[in-house]
Formats: structure tokens, sequence, C-alpha cells
């Protein structure tokens, strides 16, 4: 060492005399500190400045290394600095351990952990562990930096986790550890959540003969406690007996409390039994403990027992105990034991703080007892007792529980401006509230209210949130808030996992769903039964059948359990597939994994089976329920009975209902299996008795929705003639009174066009008392104006307005359509000024029936005047305004008018759709303007508005028309490859048109596909075809054709006649001409000008 160097480290407040002229150090020299020179000032201020850098490495003139001549001013403060200003490792370490012979420990955890981090980095791994060996011998705390250090000298990776394989490594490379270092390294453990990896440090800290403190013990008790691992802690309990320990009194409340949150409550008790024979006496924490496992596990009756027992004994119950009673009696609403609790607190002088008073709070709103929950908040003030955030909290959750948003709203406001101010959990209330009430929008909108407000969200939070998101199926939003979560740094749960793969799993997006499951396993967060069953309800929805049976097989591997939700959707799945045996084999499974049916399993077992023909099994498991302590619902009984409609077993169903009633009141869904089947086997007396029995149960649907649901199912298994018979079996003896049995009936009888017979129907009901309403009017009102029986639909019309029925928007809507379309255009307006006058508001509907009417009634002007009347006004036309208002333009050759209306349209923002564009087309094609027809048929392809057949037929018509039989062809060609399916006026055009260009060979192949695809011809099908056969002198065909027709029923008209007779008039065959024409006169047809002209006397 040279003299530069040791001018370096010596102290600055030594005279440089301590080194003579050669430049060859000798020794330190004190400082006389307590006589100052001149300088000490100076000096003081130095000291607080800098480090005191000790000479190292001094020798004699002998060239031997003195000991004891260390500054005296190193110590734990500055050790670490003097180290790190040393840059040779072995001077750094001949420093250090003189360092550490000194009598007074200098040493410290930093220091050490600094010596081994820096012998690290020059590989010098030997020396570390001598380090370490002076560490343990010292009685130094290791921390976890000095193990994270020695791993990485050794390429140990993975941190602490990674300490079972570490310690083999340190035992490789010469640290020997001690029973201090395992200790402290278990601790560590435990305290970074890597509880299955102290257990193994532990059990080689055992191998190696060393002995667990009892501190050890009693942590790796709690840590495996928490992860319910009560097997491992007991045995802990007894590994640590075996070895000589004794358990104290914290020891046993620890496995206590283990055994009571596993549920096994008898040991738990046998345990406090034992400590008290082993002569250590349980304290009140262990009785505390014990109170609350009982509580936990529904045992309150017990726990109460335990409190007196507790008071009698000389470990008095303190404010722990009270507020553990209070809390848990509080959230099962228990007010009146609350109340006792609170009374013997006040006796043993625990006053009631906050705390309690909040707890009283949530009782009594857990019993709906709002009011006084409200009135506890003014007794507090009483009591000078302040609220806090939890009061609060509660009396917002409880709020929200009674309903009573507003005044939920309204405390939470004065939070916001007086205090305290609302955290994550005062959101989270609100949250999950519009969550569970359906209220998904409101739910998103309040977390981001919470997070504008500068409350950053926690986990609850977003579980919450993302419970409304996925509930709604809105994947989008959810993956939003899930990459936000992990944005802030929060690492989702098994429940926010859970949540996501339910949100996939509702926007049928199982991919992604499953990838959710993979990232989930990757991050280290185990999946829970409940992550399971909702991926395997996905995958089977999604089809993906072996898939889903994948993912049951693996839970063993993911240590799950499956549960009664998992058995049930694998059953459910396996109903639907048909597949009864696996099902059966998987039910009795069940029994095997000690996993019990509940009433689900059951019921979706016999929805199985009854729907796959296995009736009779279904009934011998709906008996064998009983006997396995699980009763038959109303839902197992009308799936047995679907089952036996099904099968058209009508007696046994009837026995079924039978049984039914003994027990269980049927429901709707009864009456909705058994009156159709009844009904259609005539057995009306039964539906009728079936039907009155219900009606007078207390809790029996009365609902129209229901009633026309029921009426409108008999109709489609039983006919109109037995339902009436039915409904007039029920409203005539006074048991209904409303309609709801007859609208079904009237709708019914309108749709097949039978209006007279809906009337007399509706005649009849009157007569039984039934005092019709809108909802009858309306749909009898339609069927009689739309077979023409309007004088009958206007007394109707009136009679409804004398009786106080009041027509709707609907009523008035269907007179004027068919005003409209019988031209009475002043009938039409003065039932419109009615209308006003009724305070009944017009819709869109109306005024575009007007319209529609003034267009049919060749008042167009009229039409386009109101039509701009109303766009002045707040009106919002549709395609229906604007359809027949461009129809009449061009029906009147006004083409450019009904074009600039088509762009007006467009330009107003209502979007054409495909009968504007069928309407465009026909104009143009019939003003001859094809090339317009072809771009507007173009255009609307081009604005994604698909074309109909109807559009293709216009477009067809209007090219045969212009002679374009090539293009016609090409678009129905086009037609059949959009997948669209051709009509018969297709047909008819096709077959016209190619037998007008002497293409009869296609035409007769049109002929004969349309009827392969099931579309009959009619009469215009085969005159064109005669016409078209007798042009071409093929009358041979023609003549086929004319007696084919008749076979299939089809009366010759005129035009029938006309072609046949030009057929033969064209190949000089007047002898049949006039045969034909005989027929006509004897068939009763009557010529006209053009069977004349066709005659060949008249040629």
């Amino acid at each position: 060492m040279d003299a530069s160097l040791a001018s370096a480290v010596a102290p600055r407040c030594c005279s440089t005399s301590s080194f003579p002229p050669n430049g060859k150090p000798v020794a330190f020299r004190k400082c006389p500190f307590r006589n100052p020179n001149p300088c000490s000032h100076h000096w003081k201020k130095q000291k607080r400045l800098r480090f005191v850098r000790p000479r190292i490495g001094v020798r004699s003139a002998e060239g031997v290394a003195e000991k004891g001549e260390l500054d005296v001013s190193v110590s734990s403060a500055n050790v670490v600095d003097v180290l790190r200003s040393i840059s040779d490792p072995i001077q750094a370490l001949s420093f250090f351990k003189s360092v550490a012979q000194r009598s007074v420990v200098v040493h410290t955890t930093e220091s050490f952990d600094y010596m081994l981090d820096f012998l690290r980095v020059h590989g010098r791994v030997e020396d570390m562990a001598l380090v370490f060996d002076l560490m343990q011998r010292q009685i130094v705390k290791r921390s976890p930096d000095t193990f994270l250090i020695i791993f990485k000298a050794l390429g140990v990776r993975g941190g602490l986790r990674s300490a079972p394989f570490g310690l083999w490594k340190m035992r490789e490379a010469g640290f020997v550890m001690n029973a201090f270092s395992y200790n402290g390294l278990i601790y560590f453990l435990l305290r970074s959540d890597s509880g299955r990896e102290a257990l193994e440090v532990y059990k080689r800290m055992i191998l190696e003969g060393m002995t667990p403190s009892l501190r050890t013990y009693s942590a790796l008790m709690v840590a495996l406690g928490k992860r319910r691992e009560t097997e491992t802690v007991m045995g802990l309990l007894a590994e640590m007996e075996g070895l000589g320990l004794r358990p104290n009194v914290y020891t046993f409340t620890i496995c206590i409390r283990v055994l009571g949150q596993a549920g096994r409550i008898a040991e738990a008790f046998g345990l406090l039994g034992r400590m008290e024979q082993q002569g250590c006496r349980p304290d009140v924490v262990t009785y505390t403990v014990l109170i609350e496992v009982l509580c936990e596990a529904g045992r309150l009756d017990e726990s109460k027992k335990l409190f007196w027992k507790m008071k009698a004994s000389d470990q008095k119950p303190d404010r722990v105990t009270y507020i553990t009673l209070l809390d848990k009696f509080g959230n099962i609403g228990d007010l009146h034991s609350v109340q006792e609790f609170w009374e013997e607190m006040d006796k043993d002088g625990y006053h009631a703080d906050v705390v309690v008073f909040t707890m009283m709070i949530n009782a009594l709103y857990k019993v709906g007892r709002i009011e006084e929950a409200s009135y506890m908040l003014d007794v507090m003030a009483e009591k000078g007792v302040l609220p806090n955030l939890h009061t609060y909290n509660t009396i917002i959750g409880g709020l929200l529980r009674g309903n009573r948003m507003d005044d939920a709203q309204e405390l939470f406001n004065h939070m916001d401006v007086h205090g305290p101010m609302p955290t994550a959990y005062t959101y989270i209330l609100f949250i999950d509230h519009y969550g569970k009430s359906g209220e998904f929008e409101k739910s998103f909108q309040t977390y981001e209210i919470m997070k504008s407000k500068g409350v950053v969200p926690d986990i609850v939070a977003c579980n919450a949130c993302l419970y409304g998101l996925a509930e709604s199926g809105r994947l989008e939003r959810a993956k939003e808030v899930f990459h936000e979560l992990m944005a802030v740094g929060i690492s989702p749960d098994t429940i926010t996992y859970n949540m996501m793969i339910k949100c996939c799993n509702k926007a049928g997006r199982v991919d992604e769903a499953l990838k959710m499951f993979s990232e989930m396993r990757q991050r280290g967060c185990y999946p829970d039964e409940i992550t399971v069953n909702s991926l395997i309800d996905a995958l089977y929805k999604a089809g993906r059948v072996d898939e889903a049976w994948n993912v049951f097989h693996g839970m063993k591997a993911m240590n799950l359990v499956p549960t009664v939700v998992t058995y049930n959707t694998l059953l459910a799945g396996l109903g639907k597939e048909g597949r009864v045996k696996k099902a059966m084999d998987l039910f009795q499974d069940m029994s095997r994994h000690n996993c019990p049916p509940n009433i689900v399993t059951y019921n979706t077992m016999l929805d199985c089976l009854s729907k796959n023909g296995e009736t009779d099994c279904a009934l011998n498991m709906l008996y064998g329920m009983t006997e396995k302590d699980c009763l038959p619902d109303q839902l197992s009984y009308n799936t047995v009975i679907y089952g036996l409609v099904k099968e058209d077993t009508v007696s046994e169903a009837i026995w079924l209902y039978h049984q039914m009633r003994k027990v269980l009141f049927p429901d709707f869904v009864t009456l909705c299996s058994i009156l159709p089947i009844l009904l259609r086997n005539q057995m009306l007396q039964d539906a009728v008795y079936i039907t009155n029995t219900y009606i007078f149960q207390p809790d029996a649907q009365t609902d129209r929705f229901s009633w026309v649901a029921l009426m409108e199912g008999i109709l489609n298994e039983a006919g109109i003639d037995e339902s009436v018979k039915f409904a007039e079996r029920i409203c005539s003896n006074g048991t209904f009174q409303n309609d709801y049995l007859l609208c079904p009936l009237i709708k019914f009888l309108c749709e097949y066009k039978n209006a007279w017979d809906a009337y007399n129907l509706f005649e009849a009901f009157k007569g039984y008392g039934i005092s019709p309403t809108i909802e009858a009017y309306n749909p009898l009102i339609n069927g009689l104006l739309e077979t023409n029986l309007v004088e009958v639909a206007e007394g109707l019309f009136a009679e409804m307005k004398n009786v106080g029925c009041s027509p709707d928007v609907n009523t008035y809507n269907a007179f004027l359509d068919a005003y409209g379309k019988s031209s009475r255009i002043e009938g039409l307006f003065k039932l419109q000024e009615e209308m006003l006058s009724r305070g009944c508001t017009p819709n869109n509907i109306t005024y575009n029936t007007i319209i529609s009417g003034l267009v049919k009634s060749k008042m167009l002007d009229q039409a386009i005047d109101m039509y701009y009347d109303l766009m002045s006004e707040d009106f919002s036309p549709t395609p229906c305004t604007y359809g027949p208002l461009i129809d009449g333009l061009l029906k009147s050759g006004r083409v450019t008018q009904a074009e600039s209306l088509f762009n007006e349209m467009v330009e107003y923002g209502c979007k054409p759709n495909c009968a504007i564009y069928n309407i465009l087309i026909n104009g143009f094609g019939k003003a001859g303007e094809v090339v317009k027809a072809l771009q507007t048929f173009e255009r609307m392809v081009k604005e994604g508005i698909r074309p109909d057949v109807k559009s293709y037929t216009i477009l067809i018509n209007t090219l045969y028309m212009a002679g374009r039989a090539e293009d016609a062809l090409f678009y129905f060609e086009e037609l059949r490859v959009t997948g669209l399916e051709p009509d018969l006026i297709t047909y008819n055009l096709m077959i016209n048109g190619l037998g007008k260009t002497q293409r009869l060979q296609e035409a007769v192949a049109l002929f004969d596909e349309m009827q392969d695809r099931g579309i009959f011809p009619d009469l215009y099908t085969y005159n064109s075809l005669i016409l078209n056969f007798g042009k071409a002198g093929m009358v041979a065909e023609a003549g086929k054709m004319y007696e084919e027709l008749q076979i299939k029923g089809f009366r010759p008209n005129v035009f029938t006649y006309n072609a046949l007779i030009r057929g033969y008039s064209t190949s000089g065959d007047a002898d049949h001409a006039y045969a034909v024409y005989k027929k006509m006169l004897v068939g009763g047809c009557n010529p006209n000008s053009g069977t004349f002209a066709q005659l060949p006397n008249q040629s």
C-alpha cells in the first residue's frame, strides 16, 4: 500500500506527521479529542459531512500486521460506508473480519448483506460461506436479501420461492444453516405468501435434526390455516409435541381457529379440553375465537352458551368478544340478542363507541327497521359519538337493500360535500346494487364516476363492475375494465377471471373464455369450481362437447372437486344430446363421489328422461326422490306430465296431476302442459275441472299475457272448435269475467278470414257477461275491414265508444286504411278530425296511411302537399311515407319528380329500404327507362340493401319487356346463386319470356323445375305455354297443356281459349279452332273481341 492510498484512508483530523518522510506508514494515531487544536470547530463540521476512513492492512517496519489499532470511530452506523470505499475484495474481507473481532458487535444485517453481495460480484463463493457462518455465530438477523444474494451467487433463480432448491445448492457450496437461519427463512417465505415453500424448508430443517422455534410453528399454522390446510396444521401440532415443544395458549388458539373454520367444531372443543388438561388455561382470545367459529358455522345458540360460560369464569369477555358477538348476531338480524349483548357490554364497563353503534344500525337494517336505524344517528349525536366512514357505508348499504335509492343517494351527496369522503367501498355499494338490480348501465356509469372523482378502483370495485357487465354480456366494456385493472398494477383474482369467463360465455365467445382460463393459470391465479363450471357451460353451449368433458376430467389435476353445479351442467348437456345412458351413469357417479343430487339435478334428469321417451324411468325417479330426502317440486311434476303428454298417455298424465295436487298446488305451467292434450282428445269436462280448480287457488296467475299464451297453445293443439267449446264453458259459468280467452279466438278466426264467425263469437261472449276490451275490439274490427264488412266494423266502432272503451290510435289507423283503400276520402278526413278531438295522438302510421289513401284515390298532389305540411312540423318520415308518393309519381309519368323526392329522402337521412328500390325499378321499367332500372338495382346492392325475390322479378320483367332476354336470364341465374328461391310470379315471367323468344325447351324445363321445388303452376302459367306453343306451331303440345290444366282443377278462361284457337288457326286447322270455340261456349265462357279475331273466318 503506497503513501497515496494511506493518505486517502487517513482521518482528516489527523496530522500528516503520522507518516514519516519516506512515506511508509507506521500506525494510526489517535486524535486528542479532549484537547482539540484550534481547528477543532472545523473538524466537527467536517465530521458531519464525511465518514472516517481507517487504515487497513497496515504493516509495521518488520512487515507484520498490527492488530487492535483500528480507529475507534468505526461503528455500526458507518461500517457499510467504509466497506464501500474499499475496492479490493481481499482487503475488504480482511477489514470486515477485523471489525467482527471487536468485543462490541459492530456489524449489522446491512453490513453482512453488503459483504456477501460484494463477494458475490467478485465470484468468491467460499468467502461468502465464511461471512454467512460468521453472521450466524454473531446472531445477526438475516434478511430476505441475505438469502437472495446467496441464491443469486449460486445461480438459483425465482427468488425466495426457490428456497427448497436454493438450500440444496447452499449445502453443496458449504453454507451450513443453523436453526436461527431456518426460522428466519421460513418467516420470510410466509411473509411473501409462499406457504408451500415454507413448509418444504420446515421439513428440511426437521431432517437436519433441528428444532423449529415455537414462533415458527405458530407462523406456519397461521399461514396454512388461512389456506384451509387443516390436516397439515394438526400434523404440525403433533410434530412439535413430538420434538418436546410444549404448545402455548397462542398455539392452541390457532389450532382451534383452524379446526373451527373447517367446520370441525367437535374437534375444536376437544382441543380446548386437552389444553385445559395440560395446564394451559384458555384466555379471552381462545374463547373469542371459539365464539367466532361457532357463529360462522351457524351454531349461534352454542356461541351464546359459551359466552355465558365465559362470563361465569375468570376470563371475562373483552371489547373484541362483544364486538364479535354484536357483528355476527347483527348480520343475521337477531336484534334481541344484539340488544342483550349491548346491555352486558355496558355493565362490564365497555361503553358503546362508533363501532358498536354501527353494528346496531346494521342489525336494524337487516330486520327492515329503516326508520329506527336512521334514528340511531341522533342517538350517536346525543352521546357525542361521531359516525365514521363505516357508519355511513352501513347506512347506505341498508338503504339500498331496502330499495331507498333516493335516500342513499342523498346521504352519498352529503358525504361528498361535508365528509367523510366516499371511498371505493362506498361506490362499490352502488355499483353492486345497480348490477344486481339489472341496471347494468348505471352500474358501469357509477364505476366511471368513481374514477373521475380520483378514487382508484380496487379489486373489489372492479369485480363488482364486472358482475353487471358479465350479466349483460358486454364483453368489450368488460375488457376495458380488466385491462385498466392490469394497467394500475392490480392483479386479477379468481373472482375477476370468473366474471370475465362468464362474460365471454354470455357473449358467445368461447375461445376468449378459454384464453382467459389459460392466462389465469399462467399468472398463478388458481381456478375454483365456479371457474370450471362456467367454462364447461360455455363449451357445451358452443357445441364443443369433447372440450367440455376434457375440462371436467382435468379438475382433479387442478385439485378441484366437481360440485353439484358441475354435474348439473353436464347432465343438462347430455339430456339435450339425447345421451340418456351416459346421463344415468354420471348421475349415479354423484353418489359415489359424495356429491348428493339436489332438486336441480333431479329436475334435469327428469327432463332428460321425459324428452327422450323414458317416461317410465322418469316416473320411477320421481317416486324415488322422497326416499333421497329431496321432495319433488312443481317443476318435477310438470316435467314428467309434459313427457306423458308428449307420448299421448293422457290417462297417466291426469293421474299424475291428481297425485301432484295431494302435496302441491299445480302452477300455470301445469295447465299449459295438460290442457291442450286434454282438449285435443275431446276431454272437455276434465279440462274445465282442472281450470276451475286452478282459478280458485290463492296463488293463481290472472294476468292477460299468461292466459292469452295458454289459449294460443290450445288453439294450435286442439283446433278452433274444441277451443271455442272450452272458452265458452269457462266463461259461461261466471268463473272467468274478462276477455283473455276470447281475444286469441278472435285473432285466430280473423287471420283465417273468418271475421263473421269471429263477430258472432264476440256477440255470444258478451251474452256470458264478458265485457270486451280494446284487445278484443281491435283485431275484430281489423278482420271485418279486411273482409269488406265495413258496416259491421263501423257498428262495433260506435259500440265501443258507447260502452266507454275508447278507441286507440290502432283502431283509427285500421279505419283510415280501409277508407283510403276504398277512396272514401271524405270519411277519412272526418275520422282524422274525430281522432284529434278525442285526444288520440296520430303516429307515423296514421300519417303514412292517409298519404297512401290519398295517392290511391288519385289525389297525388294533395298527398304531396300533406307531406310537405308535415315536414314543416315535428314529423320524422319513414320509407312508408315516401313509398306511396314515389310510386304515385312514377305511375303518373312524373319520373323526374319521383327521382327528386327519392334524393330528398336520402338527404333527409331516411335510408331507402328494399321496397323503395323495388318501386323505383318498377317505375323506371314501366316508363321504358331500362338503363335507370339497372342502375338503381346496382345502387341498391352497393348501398348494402340485399335485393329480394320481388326485386329480381321486377327487373326480369323489365328486361323481357325491353326485349333483353339474355339479360333477364342472367339475373334469373343470379337470383338462384344468391340463395333466394324464385316464386310463382318469377317462374311465370321467365316461362312467358322464354316462350316469346321461342326458347320453348328452356321454358318447359323451368315449368318442370318449379314443380320439383314445390311451386305449383297457376292458370297464367298454362295460358302462357299454350299461347307460345301455338305461336310456334306446336299445337299438340298446346293441346296437352289444355288437358293438363283441367286435370289439375283449373277452369279455362277466355285467354286460355283464345290462345288455343290462335294456335289451331295459325297452323291452318280451322276445324279444331271452331271445336275449341264451341267448347268455350258450352263451358259458359263468354268470348271477347280477341276470340273473334283469332277464328279463321275473321282473319
